[in-house]
């Protein structure tokens, strides 16, 4: 279904309309919230109009059957959705994967293997299009199937710029959503409003890698004032990066390991038996040498330190973490290699 320019001009009338309806949310408190989202003006017309001339583009807004039922229960919720790809993906059951914008290679391998694991088991992985992990969930979900993409910006917008041809692609077999009109740039301030969409859509929130101080942390907070189901990985206890995810452990959120975690948590059947990152790591043949991987560790392990450990030769050494590396069981990081998990 296209939004008609009738659609546009629609819009200009929303306000009013929903001062005629306010009776109907005497039950919502976000009704003076509705209420207050100002009228569109001729240049947002004009704008708006331009893009919906791009393809399958759509505005959804409050009064819509269309409009997402779990959208309608959050505080604030947006008045207005404007959407570029495939609008119907906003009713598939969702689950959103965060984390830090500097994620570490173990966090967006461990982004990788969920994301990619979850869309191939029939759940949309959601994310903000932000660099670290948002962009490996993205990038995973893609390579199996479609993905979401809530924007900070207004719909045409790149940010950031490098993810240019990610936004393109999400756009083609994903979708991409904003509640912000075409034309809007990014300001620090909508990326929290961003995020409490991005939770409010989903069934769950699944934290990856996040620091206690973070935009992902308050991701994490609103997914609980939405009753959402939070997850979260755990790590290292000397691992800065993951201090805000033992923080959530700590205060009851549900412990992920596994793609099957995930579901028991969202108490959703399973369309098929699903290993964990352990499992399919011992199961999968390897060409290199298991004792050197053993010698590597989660944090960065220096090449002398992992011919000290093994007692292999320094050839034998870099050899073997060359096809370590080909195989997804290392990367290689400032000082030296470390463990990650395997896709």
């Amino acid at each position: 279904m296209q939004t008609s320019l009738s659609d546009i001009l629609a819009l200009t009338r929303l306000v009013g309309h929903a001062r005629r309806k306010v009776r109907q949310f005497s039950h919502l408190a976000q009704a003076h919230h509705l209420l207050a989202q100002a009228t569109p003006t001729a240049k947002d017309i004009t704008a708006l109009e331009k893009w919906l001339k791009g393809g399958r583009r759509r505005v959804i807004h409050w009064f819509e059957q269309d409009y997402p039922e779990p959208l309608r229960l959050i505080p604030q919720p947006p008045l207005v959705l404007y959407v570029a790809g495939d609008w119907q993906l906003l009713q598939a059951p969702q689950i959103a994967i965060v984390g830090s914008r500097k994620a570490s290679p173990p966090g967006q391998n461990t982004a990788r293997y969920l994301a990619e694991h979850l869309t191939k088991s029939g759940l949309l992985v959601s994310s903000g299009l932000a660099q670290g992990i948002d962009r490996a969930a993205h990038e995973a979900a893609l390579s199996v199937g479609p993905t979401l993409a809530v924007l900070g910006t207004g719909p045409d917008l790149v940010y950031p710029q490098r993810h240019r041809q990610l936004q393109q692609q999400i756009e083609q077999c994903g979708a991409l959503v904003s509640e912000f009109s075409p034309g809007t740039a990014a300001r620090p301030d909508h990326f929290p409003r961003r995020n409490r969409i991005l939770s409010g859509l989903a069934r769950g929130v699944l934290v990856v890698e996040a620091q206690l101080k973070s935009g992902t942390m308050s991701t994490a907070r609103l997914a609980l004032e939405q009753n959402k189901s939070l997850m979260a990985v755990p790590g290292s206890i000397w691992d800065n990066g993951m201090s805000g995810n033992l923080r959530l452990l700590q205060q009851g959120a549900a412990l992920v390991t596994s793609v099957d975690d995930i579901f028991n948590e969202l108490n959703l059947d399973r369309p098929s038996p699903i290993c964990s990152l352990d499992a399919e790591n011992k199961s999968a043949p390897s060409l290199a040498n298991p004792a050197l991987l053993a010698n590597v560790g989660n944090e960065a392990t220096s090449i002398d330190t992992i011919v000290a450990r093994s007692g292999l030769p320094v050839a034998v050494v870099c050899e073997q973490l060359v096809l370590l590396e080909l195989e997804g069981r290392v990367a290689s990081v400032a000082g030296g290699y470390i463990k990650v998990g395997r896709r």
